[in-house]
């Protein structure tokens, strides 16, 4: 391909979400997708995505804890083995290597409840209005 032969600077982008679902009882199934896009010139080099699933059993959580659960320790359970599958397919369709580096999804999830406390904040009627 030509993409091989062009000059320049990779651009890489990694985007990653995670969907728990339960199954039955206290089992639930949580995918990990990363999806990694690298550009050279404002083209596509390539894409590379993998869905990383496994089934996690819990008990004895409340409803608010078992959701932290599965956004935090079930990805953290689940990240080496999704880079390892977009490292190989990296390096299998010709490209240079591509180690993806550890993911802090406790330090995620306290970003985005942040986020959406500060929206919901934002979304409160003022009293000075």
């Amino acid at each position: 391909p030509k993409v091989f032969q062009e000059e320049g600077q990779p651009q890489v982008q990694l985007n990653l979400s995670h969907k728990a679902n339960p199954i039955e009882g206290v089992n639930y199934e949580v995918v990990l997708t990363l999806t990694v896009t690298c550009t050279l010139n404002e083209r596509t080099a390539y894409l590379a995505e993998v869905h990383q699933a496994g089934v996690f059993s819990f008990t004895g959580f409340d409803p608010q804890n078992l959701s932290v659960v599965l956004a935090t320790y079930c990805p953290n359970v689940l990240f080496p083995f999704a880079r390892q599958v977009i490292s190989d397919l990296v390096l299998n369709g010709g490209f240079p290597p591509l180690l993806l580096q550890p993911i802090n999804f406790d330090a995620l999830y306290a970003e985005q409840q942040r986020q959406q406390a500060g929206q919901a904040g934002d979304a409160r009627p003022s009293l000075n209005a």
